[in-house]
């Protein structure tokens, strides 16, 4: 009896290996579309017809529920708000991130304790570290103003906070801006600090031990050698900060719900406001897609610098 072909039998090896391939692929593939790829689709539908919740028919309007929301202040203050809040949140986490990942690379009694603590914020619910925020900030029981009057910086003629007994963290303009950035730092700080940590654990011992043997001191070696290195590091910060940011509705929601006045209106809550409850599912399906094209934008640029980097 002949022998089979050694070929043949790699080739039927290969071919096993490819459909096992595709099928370890597949469902990951049937996710992205089923819970990706068709709500895109039906957005991109919505925003190009008149749709409404309360009748089923769709009437084809093109573009016009893109020029309206360009001729909208509210829309206009949304895109404003959004930016200010991501690129504030941004630095914060970068700023904030770096410090706390070079505490923590160094040898230190209970280290896994304290980065326990530090992940704590990452790993509950969003919407309930939310919550809890809300009632920090209440207007009036607030432990926050609390402290501040403890301090002497509210509640008398002079005062750093004002002369009032309450803040009012959520109902001024300025103060919930600043609070909805502080509860996003808060929030994605965790995750700015494990990616830097992990960036500062992979630099080479022995570059910082030449640089000590050279006499380079800690702020020289820190901004002339670890940080150059970190820089594909905070480029992976940067982006799933910013996506994350971007997209978030959760606090903004849950603190202010866009107020006072849409003082804090972003363009999610605002995509949600208009077509999920007020009925105008084409024009919040369009304010919802201008998303799209900054998050691919802001993508591509990241990720180009940093395979241009690493290269």
């Amino acid at each position: 009896m002949a022998a089979a072909n050694p070929s043949t039998r790699t080739l039927s090896l290969a071919q096993r290996d490819t459909l096992l391939a595709m099928g370890m692929v597949l469902p990951a593939i049937l996710y992205i579309v089923l819970l990706l790829g068709i709500p895109i689709v039906l957005a991109v539908v919505y925003s190009l017809n008149d749709v409404t919740t309360g009748s089923p028919v769709m009437r084809f309007v093109g573009l016009e529920n893109f020029t309206a929301l360009l001729d909208t202040p509210d829309f206009l203050r949304a895109i404003g708000n959004t930016f200010n809040i991501t690129l504030s949140t941004l630095i914060g986490v970068l700023v904030l991130g770096t410090i706390q990942a070079e505490l923590l690379v160094r040898p230190v009694r209970g280290k896994w304790l304290i980065r326990f603590l530090i992940l704590l914020p990452w790993t509950a619910p969003a919407s309930l570290s939310v919550i809890a925020w809300l009632w920090m900030f209440d207007s009036t029981f607030s432990p926050i103003d609390w402290v501040l009057r403890g301090l002497g910086l509210l509640g008398h003629q002079g005062a750093l906070f004002g002369d009032f007994d309450n803040t009012f963290w959520l109902g001024r303009s300025g103060f919930a801006l600043f609070s909805i950035i502080l509860v996003n730092v808060w929030r994605l700080l965790p995750l700015g600090t494990v990616i830097i940590l992990a960036g500062l654990n992979g630099v080479p011992r022995d570059i910082l031990e030449q640089s000590e043997i050279d006499g380079a001191g800690y702020f020289r070696r820190l901004f002339h050698i670890i940080l150059p290195m970190l820089i594909p590091v905070f480029g992976v910060t940067i982006l799933f900060t910013f996506v994350f940011v971007f997209t978030d509705i959760i606090t903004v929601f849950i603190l202010t719900r866009g107020g006072p006045a849409n003082a804090t209106q972003v363009l999610p809550t605002l995509a949600f406001f208009t077509g999920v409850q007020g009925g105008s599912l084409g024009r919040g399906a369009a304010t919802a897609l201008f998303l799209l094209p900054v998050l691919a934008a802001v993508s591509i640029v990241i990720l180009s610098l940093i395979r241009r980097r690493e290269i």
